[in-house]
């Protein structure tokens, strides 16, 4: 927490909340000189071996107080929030609003008992420890004109797939995916959705598809091991040129591997995953400002383009908590794209509807079933014009580069990497997704030590903006490439599609984030260049 905007998070402990023995043991010596840590009296924990470390122990009767004053050791949770603010100096009266707010729908009683709790837990921690401890929290001021919003990632993607002007979404619920179609399912009365929980992801995915086929934008939302199952119907997207989008949120794997920590080991796998070859489209955001534009940029996109397109985020940025100025979401105004999609006037005029019709670009006039002049045949199979089942190489090599020259017009929609920090620099990171955060804070860091440093940022990953990214890889003087997997995928795309080789990786792939200060101590060990 701190007055100015964070973009990653410190290594560093200042309060270590620990409910069990074990925990104290695993984190006790990450936290500071000064800091400290705050435990159940009832532990019987060696408080000397806490204060050798030059941290403060702070034991405290969370569950006694629990038991007593609200009448269940549950509410331990809840004296230990209480402590925080005791200590921290935190006021009170916002504490209380969390409490309020997230009991409102359990009854004024179980309010009451938790607010008692709580109150006692402050009380105690603030006159045993109050005036030791260093690191304050204070209330900040915020200007009322501006609104602001607390959300996560996955809320910032179903914020930007209502905005788009989402109607149905179909899922499994599968980690860390699970929470953009509980949000979505949440607002579904509010703004006319219709959400289905399915059997499993395949059922997911060609219920996405159907939706779409009907003309309402839909989409399906899953992780890793979800994707690999949806695959067969990707390409049934693919081929009979349906739009959809699929928000996919990485986690370790292989196979049920990570299932509650983060990584990014999917970037191949979206992009490349498919018995034949198929078009499709895939974006990463690395900000909760992305997961939202991307949520309604997505459904422009593929019905433009008519094709798959993939959100692909992870998920550290999608359970990531920030308060964001509210007119960053901007849901009335969202440009809404629908592609070439025929009006009633249109069809109106059409003799001998051809759906997959011959274009300069690859994209037919689209029309929704239920004209009587848009009547068309749709099939899985290699079709003609008219979508007829044909195998005749002619009418196979015209239909395939029909669609793959999608890829060739959605360059233009594909956006530049960002540039953050010197224009020219020692040190170029290139990064996707959510190690942004602390790549950004290790350049300023870089930057304030006196070492010319930046960043590029890609967010559009395929089709690959070769000629967008070009100029920036080519001057730039030390690529280095900071990436959650082991193999570094970005990097690989990157020499695949421009044979310009990263100097250095700096992966990780332990199912944790990174940040700044580890980013820089990997520098400081095995870079060839001066940092």
């Amino acid at each position: 927490m701190n007055t100015q905007e964070l973009y990653g998070f410190t290594d560093e402990i200042h309060l270590l909340i620990a409910f069990t023995k074990d925990c104290i043991e695993r984190h006790k010596h990450e936290v500071v000189k000064g800091g400290a840590i705050l435990y159940d009296e009832a532990l019987g924990y060696d408080a000397a071996s806490i204060t050798a470390l030059g941290v403060i122990p702070c034991p405290i009767p969370l569950s006694k107080i629990a038991t007593e004053v609200g009448g269940h050791r549950i509410m331990a949770n809840t004296c230990a929030l209480g402590a925080t603010a005791g200590i921290t100096g935190y006021d009170f009266e916002r504490i209380k609003d969390i409490i309020e707010t997230n009991f409102k729908k359990k009854g004024e009683s179980l309010i009451a008992e938790n607010l008692a709790v709580a109150k006692a837990g402050c009380d105690a921690a603030h006159d045993k420890y109050g005036k030791n401890f260093q690191f304050k929290l204070e209330t900040v001021d915020t200007n009322p004109a501006k609104r602001r919003m607390v959300l996560h990632g996955n809320q910032a993607i179903g914020l930007g797939a209502i905005a788009a002007g989402c109607k149905f979404i179909s899922a499994y619920p599968m980690t860390p995916a699970t929470s953009i179609f509980e949000y979505i399912t949440s607002k579904a009365n509010k703004y006319g959705i219709v959400s289905k929980q399915t059997e499993d992801e395949l059922a997911a995915i060609l219920f996405a598809i159907g939706a779409n086929h009907a003309g309402v934008r839909a989409m399906t939302c899953t992780s890793g091991g979800g994707f690999d199952l949806m695959v067969e119907a990707l390409g049934l997207a693919s081929i009979t040129e349906t739009p959809l989008v699929i928000a996919e949120v990485q986690r370790g794997g292989p196979s049920t591997g990570l299932p509650t920590r983060t990584e990014q080991p999917d970037l191949e796998s979206v992009i490349f995953a498919s018995h034949g070859e198929t078009p499709r489209i895939v974006i990463a955001p690395s900000t909760i400002e992305e997961c939202f534009e991307m949520g309604w940029r997505a459904f422009n996109l593929a019905e433009k383009y008519q094709c798959p397109v993939i959100i692909l985020n992870d998920l550290y940025l999608a359970s990531q908590l920030r308060s964001i100025d509210k007119s960053r979401f901007d849901i009335v105004n969202t440009p809404v794209d629908r592609g070439a999609l025929l009006t009633n006037k249109e069809l109106d005029k059409i003799i001998d509807y051809k759906r997959h019709a011959f274009t300069a670009s690859g994209i037919s006039p689209r029309a929704i079933p239920g004209h009587r002049n848009s009547v068309y045949v749709t099939t899985s199979d290699e079709h003609t014009e008219f979508g007829y089942a044909v195998e005749e190489s002619d009418a196979r090599n015209k239909m395939m580069e029909k669609r793959m020259k999608k890829y060739e017009t959605a360059l233009e929609d594909m956006k530049a990497p960002e540039l953050y920090g010197d224009k020219t620099a020692e040190i170029t990171f290139v990064c996707w997704g959510s190690p942004y955060g602390a790549v950004r804070e290790a350049v300023d860091t870089l930057r304030k030590n006196k070492t010319k440093a930046n960043l590029l940022k890609f967010t559009d990953l395929w089709p690959f903006p070769v000629d967008k990214a070009r100029p920036f890889l080519d001057k730039a003087k030390h690529l280095i490439a900071v990436e959650n997997n082991y193999s570094g995928q970005l990097a690989n795309l990157i020499r695949r599609c421009t044979g310009v080789e990263m100097d250095q990786k700096v992966l990780k792939y332990s199912g944790r984030p990174f940040s700044a200060g580890e980013i820089l101590k990997k520098l400081k060990k095995e870079s060839k260049i001066h940092v």
